[in-house]
C-alpha cells in the first residue's frame, strides 16, 4: 500500500513537471510572437524561459530522486529490522525452552548450535551495516601493501563454504590466464570484505543449487574476478542498479532471498577505493549471473 502511494506521487510530480514545461514552452512560444519586434526583450526573454524550463525539470527530478530514495531506506530498514528481530526471537524461544523444560542432553546441544549460528547471522549484519558505513568514506585512510590476490581468493572461497556449510565443488576455482601470482596494491581487509561479499551474494541467489565458478585473470594493467552463480539471475533492466547502496531486485522470484541491500554496494565502494570497478551481466531471470570486479594490477 505505502509503495503505491508512493507510485502514485512519483507519477504525480512527473505530470506536474510536464505540464509545467509545457505551460512555460506555450507562453515562451506566445511572447515570441506577440514580441518579434522587441529584439532586447526577445533575447531576455528566451534565456528567462529557458532557466524557467530548466529549473522546473531539475526541480521534478530532485523530487523523482527524494521519493525513490526514500523508498530504497524505508525497505533497507524493513530488511535490516527482519535480519535483527528474527533471530533475537528465535535465540529467545530456545532460551525460555530451555529455562522451562527438562531438556535432554542431544537437544541441548542442538538448541545451543542453532543459538550459534542466529548469533553468526545477527554478527553479519551489523558488520554489513558497520561495512557499509566505513566503505562510503572517502577520505578515511586504510594502510596498503602488496596482496597476492589470487591467494586472498582462495582463502575467502574456503571462509564462505564453512559458513554457508557447504561441500568443496559447490564455489570451485577455474584458472585463468596470468592469474596465479598476480599481484594487487590495498587493503587485504578491505579486498577480504569485498570478494567475500562477492561470494555470499552468488550463494545467496543461488537457490537450492549452489553451483558457483571463480575465475581469475590478469592482464599487464588489470586483474580481473569474475564469480558465476548459476542461480535465478538479473533482470536486464536491474543490472546497473543492483550496486546502488539499499537497492534490492524488485523481481517476485527474488523475494524469498533476505538481505540489506549492502553486499554489492560495499563491493563497488572498495573497488573504486582501490581504483577499479565491478560490474554485472546476466541473461535474464533464471540464467544465472556473473560479477566482475576489476583492479589495477600492481608489480612488486
Amino acid at each position: 500500500m505505502q509503495i503505491s502511494s508512493r507510485r502514485k506521487t512519483i507519477a504525480f510530480f512527473i505530470v506536474l513537471g510536464v505540464c509545467l514545461v509545457a505551460l512555460a514552452v506555450a507562453l515562451n512560444v506566445g511572447w515570441i510572437i506577440l514580441n518579434w519586434r522587441e529584439g532586447v526583450m526577445l533575447f531576455l526573454g528566451v534565456i528567462f524561459f529557458a532557466v524557467l524550463i530548466a529549473g522546473l525539470i531539475v526541480n521534478t527530478s530532485f523530487l523523482v530522486r527524494e521519493i525513490r530514495r526514500n523508498e530504497q531506506h524505508d525497505s533497507f530498514i524493513n530488511a535490516v529490522t527482519h535480519e535483527l528481530k528474527t533471530p533475537i526471537a528465535s535465540i529467545r524461544l530456545y532460551l525460555e525452552t530451555l529455562q522451562s523444560r527438562e531438556v535432554d542432553e542431544k537437544r541441548r546441544r542442538e538448541f545451543y548450535r542453532l543459538m550459534l549460528s542466529d548469533t553468526d547471522r545477527l554478527l553479519g549484519t551489523v558488520e554489513q551495516v558497520l561495512k557499509a558505513g566505513q566503505a562510503a568514506q572517502k577520505g578515511a585512510k586504510h594502510q596498503r601493501v602488496q596482496v597476492e590476490f589470487e591467494a586472498l581468493v582462495r582463502e575467502c572461497m574456503d571462509l564462505v563454504r564453512t559458513r554457508h556449510h557447504l561441500q568443496a565443488d559447490t564455489i570451485h576455482y577455474e584458472a585463468g590466464s596470468n592469474g596465479a601470482g598476480a599481484q594487487v596494491f590495498g587493503d587485504p581487509e578491505e579486498l577480504r570484505t569485498a570478494v567475500c561479499n562477492l561470494l555470499d551474494n552468488a550463494v545467496k541467489y543461488s537457490g537450492g543449487n549452489v553451483d558457483v565458478a571463480v575465475r581469475m585473470e590478469a592482464g599487464d594493467k588489470n586483474v580481473l574476478l569474475r564469480v558465476r552463480d548459476a542461480g535465478v539471475g538479473i533482470p536486464q533492466e536491474e543490472l546497473k542498479r543492483i550496486f546502488k547502496r539499499f537497492y534490492r531486485v524488485s523481481s517476485r522470484s527474488l523475494a524469498h532471498v533476505k538481505g540489506t541491500g549492502l553486499g554489492l554496494f560495499i563491493v563497488r565502494s572498495i573497488a573504486r577505493k582501490h581504483g577499479g570497478k565491478v560490474f554485472a551481466e546476466s541473461a535474464g531471470e533464471g540464467q544465472g549471473t556473473t560479477v566482475t570486479m576489476e583492479l589495477p594490477r600492481s608489480f612488486a
